[in-house]
């Protein structure tokens, strides 16, 4: 009673005055002490105990990996090893697997499992499931997955624990196989089940199995303020659907923090500004939920999208002076690319001079960017020189250097950033595109040729190229880093990865449908400024999510405001 009570001190008095103290009274305070972290009592005590049993190992070993000390749990696992005839039950093993698991040691979890083959454990589910734990841990997701499959009663946390393995490793299609694999079992998911595949879609931006995901939620009865509508509204905004994702955030009764700032964030990166604003503004009138450092990134974002500098100056000064928060790298990078969005490099500057804490490379790229806005080449000098310290083998710095230099018309020192480039193995990311049409993923890659519709696709946008030069289109090829002809410069840039990916939906999609691609890079200047004319002749609503934000083009403009 009094260990239960967390009256360790009446515990061990009372325990003191026993005449007789049975191996239950031993184990009692041992497990106490090791529940609430007090690891040295209670090792004193095991030290002390004449006999011990399966239970009181198991309250060691588990109390050591609690408190984050697996080296520990695993010296007394070997200890225990070495006593005759001990064979452990479920739960010993389960925390030896567990301290194997949180160092990770792969050799132990597997000298374990063995231990657990030869004394006929392993028909448990409980031991199925923490041998399955480790291997996945460890880094060994085939052999979790050998166990997982071998396991007769799964329930919901060994499946969504599987599941969440394959996304932690980038395997995205095997978990939402599994996941499919799931719904077939029976097996209801849960709110963590529910939020990892979301999570997962909005990673792959898989907004069409997301829907499904959602429709199966509604199904089910999971309610309007679960965990799992702050990922519906999370999963809605990265990938654009803002419309979808405002709807399930007010059908929750008391939204979190997570989708109030998922939703800001979401209207900052499409081009909605002052929606986001008035969201934020919104949670600061609530006087339920109060915003933290990564709230205040999604409102500097969307200041910075809009060109709202003053306004975001002012939300940038009221985190320390009005919400007490600390200024974090990731505020410093946005309120630096809100200043050298509009060109205003030397506040950005004194900024960066009376900063606290070292720029990262999220601050130098952001300001790199603003250079390659302004054409200003003496600063993004500076800014590129910062980043090739910081991650010399990112390519975007390179390529973004040299887009500038071939801008300024600077051929000379383009050559010497590819020359860079090839000596230090630097490779630039292909850029790729993909469209989903009829449920069907098509990618795409610059001058691709490998799609069934791929003679269709280029005479449609030979067709394109003829009617915007009507329009008045004239192409940008300030950015082609090839000193070459215009004509082939012009050629460069028509076969771009997100013309083809647009063009492929259009011919295959009824008039008046609305495009939706994503693209991994930043879309170049003469792609944005393609696809504007481009929305107006088709007659369609086109959106482009590339690496930073969503662009929607309509009639002619996009939601940027060319402010990008």
């Amino acid at each position: 009673m009094y260990v239960k009570c967390d009256g360790m001190e009446d515990a061990k008095n009372l325990f003191d005055e026993m005449g007789r103290r049975d191996l239950c009274s031993w184990n009692v305070l041992v497990s106490g002490y090791a529940r609430l972290g007090l690891l040295q009592e209670a090792r004193k005590l095991f030290d002390e105990m004449p006999d011990r049993d399966n239970f009181t190992w198991t309250a060691m070993v588990s109390g050591y990996v609690r408190y984050d000390r697996p080296n520990e749990a695993l010296d007394l696992c070997r200890m225990m090893s070495r006593c005759q005839n001990w064979q452990g039950n479920k739960f010993t093993v389960s925390s030896a697997l567990a301290a194997a698991a949180a160092i990770p040691c792969l050799r132990i979890g597997k000298e374990i499992h063995g231990h657990i083959t030869r004394t006929g454990l392993e028909s448990d589910q409980v031991v199925w499931s923490s041998l399955s734990d480790m291997y996945g841990k460890c880094g060994s997701i085939e052999e979790a997955r050998h166990i997982f499959d071998r396991m007769v009663d799964r329930d919901v946390v060994t499946w969504t624990t599987m599941i969440g393995r394959y996304f932690e490793d980038g395997r995205r299609d095997e978990g939402l196989h599994l996941f499919k694999d799931l719904i077939k079992s029976g097996t209801r998911p849960n709110e963590f089940t529910f939020a990892g595949v979301l999570n997962a879609c909005s990673d792959v931006t898989a907004e069409q199995l997301g829907r499904q995901v959602h429709g199966y939620i509604t199904r089910v009865g999971s309610t309007p303020s679960s965990f799992a509508a702050s990922a519906l509204v999370h999963m809605y905004s990265k990938c654009g659907s803002m419309v979808n994702a405002e709807r399930v955030f007010k059908g929750m009764l008391q939204p979190d923090l997570v989708s109030w700032t998922s939703l800001i964030a979401g209207y900052a990166q499409n081009g909605k500004p002052n929606e986001a604003l008035h969201y934020f503004e919104l949670l600061l009138n609530s006087g339920k939920v109060y915003p933290d450092h990564i709230t205040f990134v999604g409102v500097l974002s969307a200041c910075a999208h809009a060109g709202l500098v003053d306004k975001g100056l002012q939300y940038f000064y009221s985190i320390k002076d009005k919400h007490g928060l600390t200024y974090t790298t990731d505020h410093y990078a946005c309120i630096i690319d809100l200043l050298a969005r509009c060109g205003r490099f030397e506040e950005a500057k004194r900024i960066i001079s009376g900063m606290p804490i070292k720029p990262d490379k999220f601050l130098w790229a952001s300001l790199l960017g603003g250079c390659r806005i302004h054409k200003n080449v003496e600063l993004a000098e500076k800014a590129a020189e910062a980043l090739f310290e910081i991650e010399p083998e990112n390519p975007a710095t390179y390529v973004t250097m040299a887009n500038i230099y071939a801008t300024a018309g600077k051929w000379a020192e383009v050559a010497k950033i590819r020359m860079i480039m090839d000596d230090r193995g630097v490779v630039k990311k292909p850029g790729k595109s993909w469209i989903e049409v009829k449920r069907k993923t098509h990618v795409f890659l610059v001058g691709d040729k490998s799609h069934p519709k791929s003679k269709q696709i280029h005479e449609f946008l030979g067709e394109l190229s003829r009617r915007m030069k009507e329009e008045g289109f004239v192409p940008d090829t300030n950015s082609v880093l090839h000193d070459v002809e215009e004509e082939q410069k012009e050629q460069n840039l028509s076969y771009h990865s997100e013309k083809l990916a647009i063009a492929y939906g259009v011919i295959s999609t009824a008039a008046g449908t609305p495009i939706k691609v994503f693209k991994n890079l930043r879309t170049c200047v003469d792609c944005h400024t393609a696809i504007k004319f481009i929305s107006k002749i088709v007659d369609r609503k086109i959106v482009v999510r590339d690496s930073a934000r969503f662009h929607c083009f309509e009639n002619g403009s996009c939601s940027c405001r060319d402010y990008w």
